[in-house]
């Protein structure tokens, strides 16, 4: 690998609490022989934002040898202290503080964080994305900051597409947001939340954006199964594979869409929603 190319290791939804130790281990071996230049992890690494959840999840990222980024995602806020919620949600993420929504200068290529994970909003899921105006308006600062010729890839949480109904959208304000970085020198978006890889074109009024989801490595997969993206920037350009323990494809393990609903299928201790079931259809009668 040349001097100019930036190796990055993509990592989502690791939900300690649930966590695939072999997938862990796997991924650990990867970073101390290929030593890429930064570990993304995109929210989402504990699974009921307990104490020894995130004391598993901080020991494992810190002794991951490579500058890592942390974003925060929805379950990763406190879900049975509603003072700690709203007072101090970062709280338990102390012991990697400075790797929390921390960017990371890799020569042409910046990793810019943007948040879009909240402790509450004005609809009754509190899981799915918020894009606040503060967190955007601190995003672009980085990325307009950034020197001419350095390019940005932009880790959040939750993919920024509104799907859904206009209140139930996956992501709120994310159409503004895509749009907002259209019209700079965005490379991509990274995301997770929704288990599955993908790497989409999504159209803005200001242009194309690239959007980029890692998979999980927990047990709670939803149709691939755990894997992480590696992604290749050679100075021009960016690819996407993406490594998993079954050998799978890279264009095997992408969905092709953001799916509405986010939620994988129920899981090991795992309750989740209930699946609207559609009625067969009675064969006709001759």
């Amino acid at each position: 690998m040349t001097s100019d190319v930036r190796r990055i290791f993509h990592l989502s939804d690791i939900h300690f609490g649930l966590e695939d130790t072999r997938a862990l281990d796997w991924v650990k071996r990867e970073i101390a022989v290929h030593r890429p230049h930064a570990v993304a992890i995109t929210g989402d690494l504990t699974m009921r934002a307990r104490h020894r959840e995130f004391a598993a999840a901080t020991a494992w990222i810190n002794s991951l040898e490579a500058p890592v980024t942390v974003e925060v995602g929805n379950h990763d806020m406190p879900y049975f202290n509603p003072f700690e919620r709203f007072l101090s949600p970062y709280k338990r993420f102390s012991g990697m503080k400075e790797k929390v929504e921390r960017d990371l200068d890799l020569g042409t290529l910046a990793i810019i964080p943007l948040k879009t994970a909240v402790p509450a909003q004005p609809r009754l899921n509190w899981s799915k994305g918020w894009v606040s105006p503060s967190a955007l308006e601190s995003c672009l600062s980085l990325v307009d900051a950034l020197p001419a010729g350095k390019r940005a890839l932009v880790a959040v949480h939750h993919p920024l597409r509104e799907v859904g109904t206009r209140g139930t959208a996956l992501t709120r304000h994310g159409e503004r947001a895509l749009a907002e970085l259209a019209r700079r020198n965005v490379v991509g978006v990274l995301s997770g939340h929704v288990h599955d890889a993908f790497d989409i074109m999504e159209d803005t009024p200001a242009g194309p954006v690239r959007m980029i989801g890692a998979g999980t490595l927990s047990q709670r997969t939803r149709s691939t199964p755990p894997s992480f993206n590696e992604l290749v920037w050679d100075g021009r350009e960016l690819s996407v594979e993406v490594r998993n323990l079954e050998q799978i494809e890279t264009q095997d393990m992408q969905i092709d869409d953001v799916p509405e609903n986010a939620l994988p299928p129920r899981g090991v201790g795992e309750p989740v929603a209930p699946v609207r079931q559609i009625p067969p259809i009675d064969p006709p009668v001759h």
